[in-house]
């Protein structure tokens, strides 16, 4: 089945700043996609690159087989809900979706009316007067209304309260299991992600660092704790991601196709939340880290 998402060496620069480098993934049909990573690792960039917002300096990037807003038929595809949640705020309720209306061929009328009445908000409202959370809610509606097959959501909940967010998100993947719509999100939040989504993105220091199924990543690596010893004296087939050691103590974070077991060390399996700050910590480490991890060996 065609990809949501493919890019093949794409690259973004703004001048001498490299917003993006060598981004190479694939991501299967039908995921709930999590794109994690710090302030600046390139997150905005990526997806304003799927929208076709901006073009790519190097590569390619193709979006449910198709190039980012190539035609009208592309541009409805895709459903886009930006960080700031753009919405017009001397406009009602009503006019944003007039607007939707008429500006999307396949916008569903009573899909966005519905989601309005249920989320118990007055169409006549000027949208300058709602919460956080419900001019979130606007513009989600105005994405899913248009019927797209991929939303791409820029991290819509950072700036709102823990239940604003919990209903945004609940919204969500209510359309998601009801219309089977892709969608990829952008979050520094893992615990969100780890509600929502079943596939992960972390970008870092503008590269990609990890990419694949949540649940593959999850049964993939592991945390071992051993007495003291060398990363080069672990088994064959382990990848050392991060290494702590104490005088008598070590502890890796290690990368592994099945696990290895030693009655001379203690392995569990590692949460998400650390897998992403590992990958994190590892990507914008740089060379001096590398160094670091080389001289230990």
């Amino acid at each position: 089945m065609t990809a949501i998402l493919e890019a093949k060496g794409l690259g973004k620069r703004y001048g001498r700043r490299q917003a993006l480098s060598d981004c190479t993934i694939s991501v299967p049909s039908g995921r709930v996609v999590g794109l994690v990573g710090p302030n600046g690792a390139g997150k905005s960039t990526l997806l304003q690159l799927a929208c076709g917002l901006i073009t790519p300096t190097s590569g390619t990037v193709r979006v449910l087989g198709g190039r980012p807003a190539v035609d009208p038929a592309q541009l409805a595809k895709v459903g886009f809900v930006a960080q700031d949640t753009p919405t017009y705020p001397a406009l009602s309720i009503a006019d944003h979706l007039g607007l939707g209306r008429r500006l999307n061929p396949a916008w569903d009328d009573r899909l966005a009316q519905d989601r309005i009445r249920d989320l118990g908000l007055d169409p006549a409202q000027r949208v300058g007067k709602l919460s956080g959370g419900q001019r979130a809610q606007v513009a989600l509606t105005l994405a899913v209304a248009k019927r797209p097959e991929l939303l791409i959501l820029d991290e819509p909940v950072a700036a709102l309260d823990p239940l604003a967010r919990r209903e945004f998100l609940q919204g969500l993947m209510e359309h998601v299991a009801e219309h089977g719509t892709a969608v990829i999100l952008s979050s520094h939040l893992v615990s969100d992600l780890e509600r929502v989504c079943d596939h992960l993105i972390s970008l870092v220091a503008s590269r990609v660092q990890v990419a694949g199924d949540v649940d593959d990543l999850l049964a993939t690596h592991f945390r071992l704790t051993t007495a003291r010893r060398e990363a080069d004296s672990l088994p064959d087939g382990m990848t050392v991601l991060q290494a702590t050691h104490t005088e008598r103590q070590s502890t890796f974070i290690v990368r592994a196709a099945t696990p290895v077991h030693d009655p001379a060390w203690a392995l569990e399996a590692l949460g998400l939340e650390d897998l992403v700050l590992t990958y994190m910590a590892e990507g914008s480490s740089g060379p001096a880290r590398r160094s670091a991890l080389e001289a230990q060996r």
